[in-house]
């Protein structure tokens, strides 16, 4: 709990000046955006911010990762599962970089992160001293915005500036750099708030023609499909789309980082557009009048051959960033501003219409993937166990109200297929980056968020790997994740191209793998694994009903592919399934 002292400084604006150090003015601004846990691992140019973390401890919970990259992927969670600011903190040099992939991952994926590094005294800038990096230099083309702080006084308005920053209009990471003597130094401290910027416009004006102008397209398409992507769990507009989709009878699918906006069991959801998405939304994007894009910026993933991708459609693409607009596919009608005023300004303008032909359609191309994919990957008849079928009876445990986070590979695509999400921002994933190694911290920073609900890690032996030593930070923090190691012993997605497009040279994708139960164990952390169908089902509900952090191996077929498949360069209408 907040003491009297503590909560004086909470308010928007400090009523007198405290005469403070920099590193307690860090910490004192934290609070007063709300941020309560922040993820990181000290060192030198840091340490007076750690000092004033020590002595604020009541008030901010720091846990102490064991890999700064982990930290940030964390902090991601976090962030992605709680709508809030992640933080994230390290000290100067190999500290800093080692934040660079998180926040490169947190950039193209549009999470709100803060991430806060030590830097040498102002008077050793630029001279190579003990563990001087140019993190503002590095960090620039992978933020929304950085900054380097040399004076005590600056650190108010830059840390305000810093969350308005971050968490407006379309988020995004910011870096703070500040030099260890602007730590130390002395000053006069208040602190305000940051309610707008000069020059910066988060969210653009909604032209009212627009609206008028997609409402009429949108009411005369004999054959619409609505897209939708993170935007509209970013904007909060989940039921402001449940309505549109409603009202309109449009067949709707959704991006990879879109996945839980609208109930997976939804009537009108048909599912996944992308590379490795459902067959019908991804064939018939080819093939609708009216293709309606909301919160999603057209992926190469998404769209395949940009050459043929949706000629026949007019595009509407209601959209938070203007630099998205016609950047890879040319729109008829772009509706500029937040998706979920948008959405809200949109529906009185549309027609209550149904669209029973086209989308038959969709169910129809929706049984021939069933019978050649589906049914193969949750029902399957060989010895092996499959990928699907885990996800399936995780489904099953958790009734689809866990959040699923999930890594980078075969088991992404299979978790994204499959599983069951009833509930918003159930679907934490690195969709742009597609960085493995991201699921466990981000797990443990997800469930840290969100401790009422269940989480659950899906990950690849590979991936897995790759950040293995976070095990620590749930060994000491005894936060409760549940990890999912679907291991095949391979590099599963990149073993399946070159079983595909490189005459099955397996060059490098087969791994030796450890004993993960015996590791697991080793961080006090119970574990199982299993091997047959037969024990599928009882070591998932020993998991799912674990009060404790619990690990569970599936040894799963080594050379099972994923289906449907848009090969590179090919178009959306010539996906496989096979």
């Amino acid at each position: 709990m907040m003491n009297v002292k503590t909560l004086k400084i909470v308010d928007n604006k400090m009523k007198s000046k405290l005469r403070i150090s920099g590193s307690e003015a860090v910490v004192r601004c934290l609070i007063a955006e709300g941020v309560n846990t922040i993820y990181g691992y000290p060192g030198g140019a840091i340490m007076p911010v750690y000092d004033e973390l020590f002595k604020f401890q009541n008030e901010i919970q720091h846990v102490l990762t064991r890999h700064e990259q982990g930290a940030t992927h964390a902090a991601q969670g976090y962030a992605r599962a709680s709508g809030k600011v992640g933080v994230a903190i390290a000290t100067s040099g190999p500290g800093a970089t080692n934040l660079i992939t998180g926040i490169a991952d947190a950039q193209i994926d549009s999470t709100p992160m803060i991430c806060i590094t030590g830097q040498v005294g102002s008077h050793l800038l630029g001279t190579d001293a003990f563990q001087e990096t140019d993190i503002i230099g590095i960090s620039t083309p992978v933020t929304k915005w950085n900054h380097q702080i040399t004076k005590a006084s600056e650190i108010p308005e830059v840390m305000a500036k810093a969350f308005y920053i971050a968490r407006t209009g379309r988020p995004g990471p910011i870096v703070i750099d500040i030099t260890k003597d602007a730590q130390f130094e002395m000053f006069d401290f208040s602190y305000e708030k940051c309610t707008g910027i000069r020059s910066y416009i988060p969210v653009p004006e909604t032209k009212p023609n627009t609206l008028k102008t997609a409402a009429k397209l949108i009411n005369a398409a004999k054959k619409p499909l609505i897209i939708w992507g993170q935007g509209v769990i970013l904007s909060e507009a989940e039921s402001e789309l449940k309505a549109v989709i409603e009202k309109t009878g449009i067949p709707s699918a959704w991006t990879i980082m879109g996945a839980s906006a609208i109930a997976t069991s939804h009537p009108l959801n048909m599912g996944m557009v992308g590379m490795h998405g459902n067959y019908a939304p991804n064939v018939l994007t080819n093939e609708c009048d009216v293709l309606i894009a909301i919160g999603m910026r057209f992926d190469d993933r998404v769209t395949g051959k940009l050459e043929t991708y949706a000629k026949q459609a007019k595009v509407i693409h209601f959209e938070i960033d203007p630099a998205e607009v016609d950047k890879n596919v040319k729109t008829e009608v772009a509706i500029l501003g937040d998706a979920k005023n948008s959405l809200q300004a949109l529906l009185p303008l549309l027609n209550k219409n149904e669209h029973g032909k086209w989308l038959k359609k969709f169910k129809d191309l929706y049984t021939i993937e069933y019978e050649k994919v589906i049914n193969n990957d949750l029902f399957p008849t060989k010895e092996g166990i499959t990928m699907g079928e885990v996800i399936k009876e995780i489904n099953k445990q958790s009734k689809g109200q866990a959040a699923i986070v999930s890594d980078v590979g075969q088991h992404q695509m299979i978790a994204c297929r499959y599983a069951e999400f009833n509930v918003t921002k159930s679907n934490i994933t690195s969709g742009g980056l597609g960085t493995m190694g991201f699921a466990l911290p981000a797990a443990i920073g997800a469930k840290m968020a969100v401790p009422e609900r269940e989480v659950v890690a899906i990950i690849g032996d590979g991936g897995y790997q790759m950040t293995i030593q976070e095990l620590g930070t749930i060994f000491q923090t005894k936060v409760p994740v549940k990890i999912v190691v679907l291991n095949n012993d391979f590099l599963g997605m990149v073993r399946q191209w070159q079983q595909l497009f490189f005459d099955k040279r397996y060059a490098s994708t087969e791994i030796e793998n450890p004993d993960f139960i015996a590791i697991a164990k080793g961080y006090s952390i119970n574990a199982r694994k299993v091997t047959k169908r037969k024990d599928i089902a009882s070591a998932v509900e020993e998991m799912m009903t674990s009060k404790a952090a619990y690990f569970l191996e599936v040894s799963v077929e080594k050379e099972d592919n994923v289906f449907p498949m848009i090969p590179t360069g090919a178009s959306v209408s010539e996906i496989r399934l096979s």
